[in-house]
């Protein structure tokens, strides 16, 4: 789900002046921590009236912005820098090497790093599930329109090869903005399970998000109702193929897509059943709680105290005061208690200010304030569908045994006979087999999607439709 503590909005900033030569382009570091692990750092640069516009993205960690609050480009040195985030950049220009070499700083961390022009050389990673083209099936790019919103959606449609009016589901991806193939942590998930269940005579569709690849719209101000739209239109463009069964449309939703599911399915007579993976049963403020103490990344000395701390920030975001109020209020408090917090690590008031009002502006983010009054067990209360809900033992980020019981007791309060909970023992939040289930390791696990989690997908869904 969301985690407003690790997510990164992409962000353009301007260095004050430009060197003598075109620095236009992608320019790369590649560097290690103390700890041996290799680190990816990118910055694309656009030229502009004074100077030019960066991009700064850190693939490793599946970051794809950073908000200096200060840059400098002087005499060949190169400094970006903000505290608030504890980070600085630093680096001089070599005639020679034709290169900036320097250090980059995150709180005690201090690391060498040469940016080089071009892209960093693709790692050479082993995801023997991705399939070769090739398929042995039929696929096709497809758009199809949410003319309410006046967004157009891009997509992928696969299909066994030989005639016929075959079920279907469509994919509905993570918080976040996704491509059709959900690609994260170096990793294809959609794309893996598009095509087991291709295989196993399931057709399927799935789209870029809203705003992102060949998608259009605007996803900053998109919320999971927005989404449930898109969804709903998804399924108003499969009605339209003489190659799919309409009376066997399915939702399969990993993560927020696993509360969008039973959003959309409560609001279509055409949907027959849904899949939740890795989705929550609480209440969103409840989920972004747990989020916030298991995903934090700074420690703190009172736990009970940080948790009603966090408690009173969502309740402000998620008030009905004004937006301007919101702000106000909001940013007291997270300046407030997060002053001593960030005192402890070497943060001076300034940074501190400027970090407060970073949380602020997160906090009351459309997406943010509605996904925090949004209580997926009500809309699950409703369905009257099959449901199968798969999470995984080790998730960090969705709890599997708090949140499937919730789920469990919305569906038994509805009085719904057909549904489907299991939590799958070692997988994570992407349902890898892992150690630890925490998200750096996710892009070190060869394996993109369990096995045993496709074939639990694949046969629920085989034994309540019908091939023809």
């Amino acid at each position: 789900m969301k985690n407003t503590l690790n997510t990164f909005a992409l962000i353009l900033f301007c260095l004050s002046t430009a060197l003598s030569q075109d620095l236009a382009g992608i320019w790369h570091g590649i560097t290690q921590n103390p700890n041996g692990q290799e680190i990816t750092f990118v910055f694309f640069f656009e030229k502009a009236e004074n100077g030019y516009q960066v991009t700064m993205a850190v693939p490793t960690f599946n970051v794809a912005g950073i908000k200096p609050k200060s840059n400098s480009l002087q005499e060949g040195q190169l400094i970006i820098e903000d505290a608030s985030l504890g980070m600085k950049y630093q680096g001089q220009w070599s005639e020679a090497s034709q290169q900036f070499e320097g250090s980059y700083t995150e709180g005690q961390m201090n690391l060498s790093l040469t940016l080089k022009r071009g892209n960093p050389p693709r790692p050479k990673l082993n995801r023997p599930q991705e399939p070769k083209k090739p398929y042995p099936y039929h696929e096709e790019k497809v758009i199809f329109f949410n003319t309410e919103a006046k967004v157009q959606l891009v997509g992928t449609f696969t299909r066994p090869s030989a005639p016929g009016h075959y079920p279907v589901v469509v994919l509905i991806s993570g918080s976040g903005r996704h491509d059709r193939d959900g690609s994260m942590a170096t990793h294809r998930p959609f794309l893996v399970l598009a095509d087991y269940l291709t295989r196993n005579n399931i057709a399927v569709l799935r789209y870029d998000d809203r705003g992102f690849g060949e998608s259009t719209g605007d996803f900053s101000q998109a919320t999971t109702a927005d989404f449930a739209q898109d969804v709903l239109s998804a399924v108003t463009y499969l009605k339209s193929r003489s190659d799919i069964n309409p009376q066997q449309i399915g939702l399969i939703g990993h993560s927020e897509g696993g509360i969008i599911a039973p959003l959309a399915a409560n609001q279509s007579t055409d949907i027959a059943f849904i899949v939740s993976l890795a989705g929550a049963g609480l209440p969103g403020r409840e989920v972004a709680v747990m989020q916030s103490k298991s995903l934090r990344p700074f420690p703190v000395e009172d736990e009970k105290a940080f948790e009603q701390n966090v408690r009173k920030a969502l309740d402000i975001a998620s008030s009905d005061m004004t937006l301007n109020l919101k702000q106000k209020a909001l940013y007291m408090h997270n300046f407030s208690y997060l002053k001593p917090i960030l005192q402890s690590l070497g943060a001076d008031d300034k940074n501190i200010e400027a970090f407060a009002q970073k949380e602020t502006e997160a906090l009351l983010k459309p997406w943010n304030q509605y996904f925090y009054n949004y209580n997926p067990a009500l809309e699950f209360e409703k369905v009257q569908i099959p449901v199968l809900s798969l999470n995984g033992s080790k998730d960090v980020q969705v709890d599997a045994n708090i949140n499937q019981n919730a789920i469990r007791a919305a569906l038994e309060k509805g009085a719904n006979k057909q549904y489907r909970i299991k939590e799958l023992p070692g997988l994570n939040h992407l349902f890898q087999e892992c150690k630890t289930g925490k998200l750096d390791e996710y892009p070190n696990i060869e394996q993109t999607f369990s096995p045993k989690a496709l074939r639990e997908i694949s046969d629920w869904i085989l034994a309540r439709v019908v091939s023809n």
